[in-house]
């Protein structure tokens, strides 16, 4: 395992992070998740990353319980506040008083005094900025964070609380973005702008959801097991990475990952990280091969040639203008 700088901060974080977004209390049950977080330690994955909304709140229990008995200044944990977490008006947002009572619940679950990174899991447009930002800065004093981050914000948006929390004293070193082959709509703005403010992605589905796998084939029900499964055991024609066209094109990068000598999950990932501005890809899994496979990608150095011949091959597939995304079909 390799790690990198977080941004411009000295915090270190493992090049593959283990997330727990729809496995951990959904997928697969205490003991299966325990197995997959003391693999993910042995194969030198320090990073773990969650979230209050998950799985109703009970991603990060299970999580906590996971890590229990871990050395705590071994890892790094981070976690999220913003979507609802439960039915009241206040239940949601980063309000002052939602972010305060969120990251008391989720230091609770996780069976932790801190978090060494707590994010904004959106930009919330009915709260003041700064009321959000002096928050989390309260809770960086009180040493229940070491830093904060953001996901999926605006370049402006990213460029204001920067602002603001150079201000108030804090260091916000990161942004959770979507990022893989197929999803690039951070290229063009959010990453020179991250260049430029010392902020580090740590990205999420870096296996476009396991499309990049190869597993989904264009006229193919979806496996088993799989994320797509649910829809009456067919691919969902609406989702961005369910489209035929994309489907073909995923499966001729098959003999790059060849080349590569890597599995195509391991591929994918290993791509992500070849971009200077990633400190980290997220990787779910409910088996503790699938951990295997991911982490294999850590440290590969793909030529800028096979490089080329990924662009080639995915061709006009790919989505690179943020001035066109849609609205997110899937929430991590």
């Amino acid at each position: 395992m390799e790690y990198r700088k977080l941004g411009n901060s000295g915090l270190y974080v493992s090049e593959i992070a283990y997330g727990n977004w729809v496995t951990h209390g959904e997928q697969i049950d205490q003991d299966a998740a325990t197995e997959c977080v003391r693999t993910a330690l042995d194969l030198g994955v320090t990073t773990f990353d969650t979230a209050d909304v998950y799985a109703g709140t009970k991603a990060e229990t299970v999580l906590g319980e996971a890590l229990d008995g871990v050395r705590r200044e071994s890892v790094e944990i981070c976690t999220k506040v913003y979507f609802p977490t439960g039915g009241g008006k206040n239940d949601r947002g980063l309000s002052r008083k939602h972010i305060m009572e969120s990251i008391n619940g989720s230091l609770r679950r996780l069976r932790t005094d801190y978090v060494d990174l707590y994010q904004a899991h959106r930009y919330d447009y009915e709260t003041p900025l700064e009321e959000t930002m002096g928050a989390f800065a309260d809770i960086v004093r009180a040493g229940k964070a070491h830093y904060i981050g953001v996901s999926e914000w605006t370049p402006d948006e990213i460029r204001a609380g920067v602002g603001l929390a150079d201000e108030l004293g804090i260091q916000l070193i990161s942004n959770q973005p979507q990022y893989n082959m197929l999803w690039r709509v951070i290229e063009p703005e959010v990453m020179p702008l991250s260049d430029e403010l010392g902020i580090g992605q740590i990205v999420w589905s870096p296996i476009a959801q396991g499309v990049l796998t190869g597993k989904y084939g264009p006229d193919a029900s979806a496996p088993a097991a799989s994320r797509f499964s649910a829809a009456a055991g067919t691919l969902k024609a609406e989702h961005r990475y369910l489209q035929p066209a994309v489907l073909e094109r995923v499966q001729n990068l098959r003999p790059l990952a060849d080349e590569a000598g890597l599995p195509m999950a391991a591929f994918a990932v290993a791509w992500v990280l070849q971009n200077r501005n990633v400190s980290a890809a997220i990787v779910g899994a409910s088996r503790p091969e699938q951990l295997k496979d991911n982490v294999a990608a850590s440290g590969v150095i793909l030529d800028a040639d096979l490089l080329r011949k990924v662009d080639a091959v995915l061709g006009d597939v790919v989505q690179r203008d943020p001035g066109k995304v849609e609205s997110f079909l899937a929430r991590p």
